[in-house]
């Protein structure tokens, strides 16, 4: 018998992993679902997945752009009164994008076959959570063209905020290498030639230029062997960031790096609290909203807290008040999600918190980024004035004695 790895949950909503054996998925399914369960996903076990892991190897990627532009069809179909089946067939055979299309493929067969669109998206392992979960939202309710809808307007907000992040990003990128570039040639090429200058002056070298000489004449030799050390080194971070003590303390030290840690947490609020809200919105539970919001997130320590949340809003206990007992989420955040509670207004007060820590996310960027360029460019000004002084003091000091 073959090993699967499923998630399932419970009839109180309790979610479970477990690895169960059994010949076929379609039997372990209709095995589990027969006894009440409703199932998230199931995946055969592999043994060499762990040491894939750690080597770098990820699973296929969706680009968002152009599984958003089939949304944006799909819709327009099923609203046109065109059956789902018939929708998938029309799209699978206009669909340009050689990842996209095999994948909708599979799910036009899944559905052609008789399973469900949330479960046939869902036996493709690519599609995001709260896409996934939307669907079934959708099927339940009878709605799935305005559910679609709602999650296309999310996606259309998260890619502006990130491309609007990742271009405010794109300028101090560019000058960061730069001035390691420039760092390097004057490192390693000038300074070498200005130490086989010197040597065959016979002069008296001041001590910053024997230090400077002696860390060029150094890095030209070694270089080859630098480049090859850090290649290794950013190797082994690869493998030890894989791990999940790795990923607690890596996301710890952001939350504590001044200024940027700030940023971050509030980025990650932002895109939970609009997460949270969609699904909300969409007629999904609380707690089976939680559950998939926190698996959107892309920080293990987020995921984590949102994990002890759910348990305890499961248990009885408000949003606001499980939220607040992570000590992770900002007051302002909580204060809000609190208020929206009280009035009956979760998901609208969850649309406000995104907007909210989002606008503040790009104001606090765009000041540090002002900053920071200045800041780059001061230091790159410092380095060449040293190398230079280091470098012609010899001369000056010649000349002058001439």
């Amino acid at each position: 018998m073959a090993e699967w790895v499923m998630k399932y949950a419970d009839g109180r909503g309790e979610i479970h992993h477990q690895v169960v054996e059994a010949d076929t998925e379609t039997e372990l399914r209709e095995q589990y679902s027969s006894q009440g369960y409703l199932i998230y996903s199931i995946k055969p076990r592999s043994r060499a997945a762990p040491l894939a892991a750690a080597l770098g190897g990820r699973k296929k990627k969706l680009n968002v752009e152009k599984f958003l532009i089939f949304n944006q069809q799909f819709v327009t179909l099923v609203r046109a009164g065109l059956p789902i089946l018939k929708s998938l067939e029309l799209l699978t055979d206009r669909l340009t994008d050689a990842k996209l299309a095999p994948l909708i493929a599979g799910v036009r067969d899944e559905v052609r076959s008789g399973t469900l669109l949330s479960d046939a998206f869902r036996r493709q392992g690519v599609f995001p959570p709260i896409y996934v979960t939307s669907v079934m939202a959708g099927e339940k309710s009878g709605s799935l063209a305005e559910v679609l809808d709602r999650f296309i307007t999310y996606q259309k907000l998260a890619l502006a905020v990130r491309k609007k992040i990742m271009l405010s990003l794109l300028y101090p990128s560019f000058l960061v290498v730069l001035v390691l570039g420039l760092i390097v040639f004057l490192v390693t090429y000038v300074v070498p030639n200005f130490a086989q200058l010197y040597s065959g002056m016979g002069v008296e070298l001041p001590g910053i230029t024997r230090m400077l000489i002696a860390v060029g004449t150094t890095a030209r030799n070694y270089i080859l062997l630098g480049i090859v050390g850090l290649v290794a080194a950013g190797i082994g971070l690869r493998i030890w960031s894989q791990k999940e003590s790795a990923k607690d303390l890596i996301d710890k030290i952001k939350l504590r790096t001044p200024v940027f840690g700030d940023v971050w947490i509030k980025y990650n609020v932002a895109q939970l609290a609009r997460v949270l809200g969609t699904l909300l919105i969409g007629g999904i539970p609380l707690v089976q909203a939680m559950e998939t919001a926190g698996d959107s997130l892309g920080t293990a320590l987020l995921r984590k807290s949102i994990e002890k949340a759910r348990r305890m809003v499961r248990e009885g206990q408000s949003l606001s008040s499980a939220l607040s007992s992570t000590k992770i989420f900002p007051g302002l955040a909580i204060d809000m999600i609190e208020v929206g509670e009280s009035t009956g207004a979760l998901p609208a007060m969850l649309a406000s918190v995104a907007e909210f820590f989002e606008d503040d996310v790009n104001t606090r960027m765009t000041a540090s980024l002002a900053l920071i360029e200045p800041a780059i460019m001061i230091c790159m000004g410092i380095f060449v004035a040293f190398v230079l002084i280091a470098l012609y003091l010899p001369i000056f000091s010649l000349a002058s004695s001439m």
